[in-house]
């Protein structure tokens, strides 16, 4: 009897054990954001509205119709008058760029991003376990994952991913890989490297599915410093909660929405299709399925299928779908503010921000953010997130507790969105390397017009295209 006892308590020792040692082991899985820092790149790089007609203008193959085309999509841009652009542009040779001009884009980046951080964080290079790089539109040999690695004189062993072609969604992509690495490897910090080359990716066309592009985005960049050491938990910003991925590469439609291809005389450029909007809806939609059960309470999941069942019971068979309005962004018709403080929302365009804060009925206290970021920054690819992070920080909105929405898109067509959690109030002293101190106190500014209507308005009222003249 007494060997049974002896047994039976072996066992559930055991058994103990091995129960505390998995919760033990989770806790050095999780994934914390212990720092971040945004590009502001200098001054002599901000493309006023002045800079913005030189180099329209500089463009021979367009026309007055491409003009009119041009002047309507910039004026509807919601971007202002200070974002910054490549200094090719400046020197006028954004038609004839070389591989050095790309690769001192990305150097001018990543030796203020990454150099701020480190010293921020009381960081030596070698500290960095894990590096990932996304830049989508330059892939050089060696990678720019290498060339940081001989910049920093980074260890032999740092585990190394170089990201291309991931489009705006890489962010939430290389996050995904360090979480995945935070599960097999144990006290590891890692560096997120995020930005986008503009230098040789300037369309000098006349299409218009491809100069849209040129209107929209901009330099910027972000470095990220994350980590799973349990002893560096009280001191993170974020902590991870969920992370889901959609990718509709399989459709036809979506894979062809956002692609990078030659117009009929050769001249590369980003083709963005009219199935853009739907493509991007669909994998939205997709996208929330998946991660709405994590994200929200039980009560808020109950309360919408009753709600859904009852819309169906009531539903006559006679009656139309959607309106136009709805079709391309439905609402998603749950309360996802039971379950999220803050929303991140990728600055793709004016259409792409009011198109998700109407399918998840936002208020325009939660849109302003990225609004402002559109604004000031532009959009600047994968790294938006990071800026519309930055302005929630600044406004000292963050709490902890607070959940934080990431959402994003890409050509593919992805979307890819994560949540996090603020592991402490970030409002006091937090924003020594914010990227909106210097001007957060002018915004939101009174106005968002853009004044590219005021300076080349009279375009509109040219009617001959034989006869039209740019004016200086």
């Amino acid at each position: 009897m007494d060997i049974l006892c002896i047994l039976f308590s072996l066992l559930i020792s055991y058994l103990i054990f091995k129960i505390w040692k998995l919760i033990d082991s989770t806790r050095d899985q999780n994934c914390y954001i212990l720092d971040y820092q945004c590009h502001k790149p200098s001054d002599d790089r901000m493309v006023s509205t002045q800079i913005s007609g030189e180099i329209i203008r500089r463009n021979k193959h367009l026309r007055l119709n491409e003009y009119k085309f041009l002047l309507k999509a910039i004026v509807s841009s919601g971007i202002g008058e200070q974002t910054y652009a490549p200094r090719l542009f400046f020197q006028g040779r954004e038609e004839c760029p070389t591989i050095q001009d790309a690769l001192s884009e990305m150097e001018e980046f990543y030796i203020d991003t990454i150099e701020k951080l480190l010293e921020r964080n009381k960081l030596k290079p070698t500290d960095i376990d894990v590096l990932v790089v996304n830049v989508s539109m330059l892939n050089s040999t060696p990678s720019l994952s290498a060339r940081i690695i001989n910049h920093y004189k980074m260890r032999e062993d740092v585990k190394v991913f170089n990201l291309t072609a991931m489009g705006c969604s890489a962010s939430v992509i290389s996050i995904d890989i360090v979480k995945n690495i935070f599960k097999t490897y144990k006290n590891k910090l890692a560096l997120v490297v995020t930005s986008e080359s503009l230098s040789p990716n300037w369309y000098s066309g006349n299409n218009r599915s491809m100069i849209l592009a040129n209107c929209l985005f901009r330099s910027g960049g972000c470095a990220v410093l994350l980590t799973n050491k349990r002893c560096l938990s009280k001191r993170a910003m974020f902590k991870l909660k969920c992370l889901v991925r959609t990718h509709h590469g399989a459709r036809e439609d979506s894979f062809n929405a956002c692609v990078q291809k030659e117009d009929e005389l050769g001249r590369v450029g980003i083709h963005l299709d009219k199935t853009l909007p739907k493509a991007a809806t669909r994998a939205f939609v997709d996208n929330l399925k998946v991660i709405t059960p994590k994200i929200l309470p039980v009560t808020e999941l109950f309360r919408f299928m009753l709600s859904l069942l009852l819309k169906k019971l009531r539903r006559s068979p006679s009656k139309g779908g959607y309106t136009n309005v709805a079709q391309a962004a439905p609402k998603a018709g749950i309360n996802f503010k039971t379950g999220i403080d803050h929303f991140c929302i990728h600055t793709g365009g004016k259409a792409v921000i009011d198109a998700i804060g109407y399918s998840l009925d936002l208020t325009e206290y939660d849109l302003e953010p990225a609004r402002m970021t559109l604004h000031r920054f532009g959009n600047t690819s994968a790294s938006s997130l990071w800026y519309v992070l930055g302005y929630m920080e600044a406004k000292k909105r963050l709490r902890s507790g607070d959940r934080v929405f990431m959402i994003s898109f890409g050509a593919g067509f992805k979307c890819n969105s994560c949540v996090w959690e603020v592991v402490r109030d970030l409002n006091v002293g937090e924003c020594l390397g914010n990227v909106w101190n210097h001007c957060i106190d002018q915004y939101p500014p009174k106005s968002l017009l853009n004044p590219f209507l005021e300076k080349y308005g009279w375009i509109r009222e040219e009617e001959d295209p034989d006869t039209f003249k740019f004016r200086t």
